[in-house]
């Protein structure tokens, strides 16, 4: 748990700069981080795939390292920074590895310009529609939880901070996490501004991807790693939406984090 040192900022729209590492050489492989956090929480992937491949990990605007700016906020405009950054670093061919929220980008980004300039996906724990009505879909949550996060929690930085402890707790690995561990994952959330959060949170929430997750499955390779304790609901929901898409499960929704070296096997025998 060390800040990742290097990187460089791109100019995206609006003026905002962005963090990006960008390591190694071989066949691009680009990080996006979920809901407020940072190209930190994937060392472990960019140490690992930097020995074989060219890793691109990207704070979008308003977390991490990047800019906070009130324009963009949302995942339409994290879309078109994202090829931005693609085209200011002439990456051609990328994977694309979203996690949490991250996946929003991806799809955004299908939905926008297309798979064609893109050679696969790994899609880490993400449902393409977060809210459902629908007994058995994969979902965030409830109705009533998902309004209940935004406006007790998310109304001020005690409460930003309030809900990412018990989601780190609860959701995000599946062992206690020491003190230090847990502080560490909160101020990643924390870079980002309380009403921003918020902002991006209903702008996921009331999402719909289930169209492009289907699009990208069928011209790509697609991988989806999902945590356990909604692996059925994921993989109902996969089957129906993208059935083209090979499922994997593992731990809890940061096991990437938890478990690096077998989520690395993952995406390495799905690479090969």
């Amino acid at each position: 748990m060390r800040m990742i040192v290097g990187g460089r900022y791109i100019e995206v729209s609006g003026g905002a700069d962005l963090f990006i590492l960008d390591v190694g050489q071989g066949e691009p492989l680009v990080f996006i981080p979920g809901w407020t956090f940072t190209v930190e929480v994937f060392e472990k992937q960019i140490e690992y795939f930097a020995k074989r491949n060219r890793v691109i990990a990207i704070d979008p605007r308003s977390h991490g390292r990047s800019t906070v700016t009130a324009e963009g906020n949302d995942y339409i405009t994290h879309a078109r920074d994202l090829r931005a950054v693609l085209d200011a670093l002439e990456v051609e061919n990328p994977t694309l590895v979203g996690w949490s929220f991250g996946c929003l980008t991806v799809w955004e980004y299908v939905r926008q310009f297309g798979a064609d300039s893109i050679k696969s996906c790994i899609l880490v724990d993400m449902s393409p529609k977060a809210l459902s009505v629908n007994d058995g879909d994969w979902t965030e949550g409830s109705l009533d939880d998902i309004a209940a996060a935004y406006t007790n929690y998310l109304r001020d930085t005690k409460g930003h901070r309030a809900f990412v402890e018990d989601y780190a707790r609860n959701v995000m690995v599946q062992r206690k996490l020491a003190d230090k561990e847990l502080q560490w994952l909160v101020e990643q959330s924390l870079n980002t501004p309380y009403y921003i959060a918020a902002n991006l949170f209903a702008a996921g929430m009331f999402s719909d991807y289930r169209d492009e997750a289907r699009r990208v499955s069928e011209a790509i390779p697609t991988l989806a790693i999902v945590a356990e304790h909604w692996q059925d609901e994921a993989k109902g929901t996969l089957a129906k939406v993208s059935p083209s898409t090979k499922v994997k499960v593992l731990g809890g929704h940061l096991m990437f984090w938890e478990y690096s070296e077998a989520f690395n096997e993952i995406v390495e025998d799905f690479l090969e």
